[in-house]
């Protein structure tokens, strides 16, 4: 084996979304998630070219955990060629295939809204990926266990290692030559209200690490406490609460902590609705896969007993016309799509909503823009006034924040040849390439997209 790796820094290099590394050597290609750019425009457009590589040369996609920014654009890279094994954990092949399979049903369904009402620029606008794409790439995938080194040739091997953060996702420690390689993908954090501790590397000789909130800590809130408030001042005004949220992993917790204040009496019996087809289909796996969250089978199927699950998209539009106050949990988190638009559309002009943000905002996004107080907001080409109350639970992020990182960095017994800040804005990742070097001495980097670096190993 030639004693060289060259990496490519194809996505979550510079900025948070569309992670995607590219792992050269002489015996085997290499493809770390396969994700999508989500949030500014400039990002989005990027994920219609090609990739700048010979995609027909990756060997093998290593996925870390299922979300749409790390498995989206994988039917992109099967249109372009791609025939080898895509791998995760069972979990995560789980969820990945119910997350592309929802996303190509939007983009199909978006493209047709758009032509039949002729607000997008493009004659005729056309999908993403369509379903079809999707269900070849699925075609592809197949499992291996956690905790456990697979080989792929003499001299590389790999291991996925349990990370929190959502159902099935892992760090992955990559073996080539005698040098480790670490992927964090997105890392847990600890006490989740769902899933076990993350696991935490011992050895890395080239760290590639998250950074989504580098330069933060989540707050102490009381999540409980601001739930109840928030749900109590939504009775007395008679009006909705409407939470966007990611399918997978958010939305359970919220579920989960929901059924616990009524359980424990802090909030009388409001309807709750479920307005997530991806949702209900997440559910699902944390029933197949037990080992890999904190649930009981009891409280599980007590908690979904305890809501609504929306079905069809009439019974959304009865949802929307039920006159009593009621919450309304709906994809997407950050507010880019799904159905919680067509909440926002028909109820974000009226004072007695509350629109709760309870995940990460990227740079971009309907949720950023709400966040930051925008009088009026943009859907299917019109722009509503937004008289709603928006408010935001930041402690309920699936991310670790900068001392979580710092944590899951610290049992590493040797010190990193570099450690890769990727996946974070640039302030978030300025911050904590400043913190690393003065905690640990570190040598850190910031690759920026399409950098590629060549390692002797």
């Amino acid at each position: 084996m030639d004693n060289f790796v060259k990496v490519n820094f194809l996505g979550a290099s510079g900025v948070v979304t569309g992670s995607k590394f590219l792992i050269e050597t002489s015996e085997q290609n290499i493809l770390v998630d396969c994700g999508m750019f989500q949030g500014l425009k400039a990002l989005r457009e990027l994920n219609w070219a090609d990739l700048p590589v010979d995609v027909k040369s990756i060997d093998i996609v290593l996925l870390t955990h299922g979300h749409l920014d790390h498995v989206g654009y994988l039917p992109r890279l099967v249109k372009q060629g791609f025939r080898g094994k895509i791998v995760g954990t069972a979990p995560t092949l789980a969820i990945a295939e119910i997350i592309l399979k929802d996303s190509a049903k939007i983009h199909e369904e978006e493209a047709e809204k758009a032509n039949k009402e002729k607000y997008s620029k493009h004659q005729p606008a056309l999908p993403f990926y369509t379903v079809e794409d999707a269900e070849k790439t699925i075609k592809l995938f197949h499992s291996e266990t956690e905790d456990h080194w697979i080989v792929l040739t003499e001299n590389i091997s790999y291991r996925f290692q349990y990370n929190g953060h959502i159902i099935g996702a892992t760090f992955i420690e990559l073996n080539i030559n005698g040098k480790r390689f670490v992927f964090s993908g997105d890392i847990g954090r600890t006490d989740d209200y769902l899933l076990n501790n993350p696991k935490t590397p011992e050895w890395a000789d080239y760290l590639f690490i998250e950074s989504t909130y580098g330069n933060k800590l989540h707050p102490e809130e009381d999540v409980e406490s601001i739930l109840e408030s928030i749900i109590k001042e939504t009775l007395h005004k008679k009006g909705n609460l409407i939470i966007p949220s990611f399918a997978v992993e958010r939305l359970q917790t919220l579920m989960y902590i929901l059924w616990q204040l009524y359980k424990t009496r802090r909030i009388p019996n409001i309807p709750i609705f479920i307005d997530s087809p991806m949702g209900d289909n997440v559910l699902d796996v944390f029933k197949r896969f037990p080992k890999w969250h904190r649930l009981s089978n009891e409280d599980y199927q007590a908690m979904c007993n305890h809501v609504n699950i929306v079905e069809s998209y009439r019974e959304t539009w009865e949802t929307i016309d039920d006159k009593r106050s009621k919450i309304v949990i709906a994809g997407s988190g950050m507010v880019t799509g799904g159905r919680v638009l067509t909440y926002l559309q028909q109820l974000i002009d009226e004072p007695s909503t509350t629109v709760l943000l309870v995940g990460y905002q990227a740079e971009g996004t309907r949720g950023r823009q709400l966040k930051e107080g925008v009088h009026e907001i943009r859907f299917f080409g019109k722009y509503y006034p937004v008289k709603a109350t928006i408010k935001t639970i930041e402690s309920l992020s699936a991310h670790a924040d900068q001392n979580d990182l710092l944590n899951w960095m610290s049992n590493i017994k040797n010190i990193p040849e570099t450690v890769y800040l990727i996946h974070g804005e640039p302030t978030a990742l300025d911050a904590f390439r400043s913190k690393i070097e003065n905690t640990y001495g570190w040598h850190v980097k910031i690759p920026q997209l399409t950098d590629v670096e060549k390692l002797i190993v």
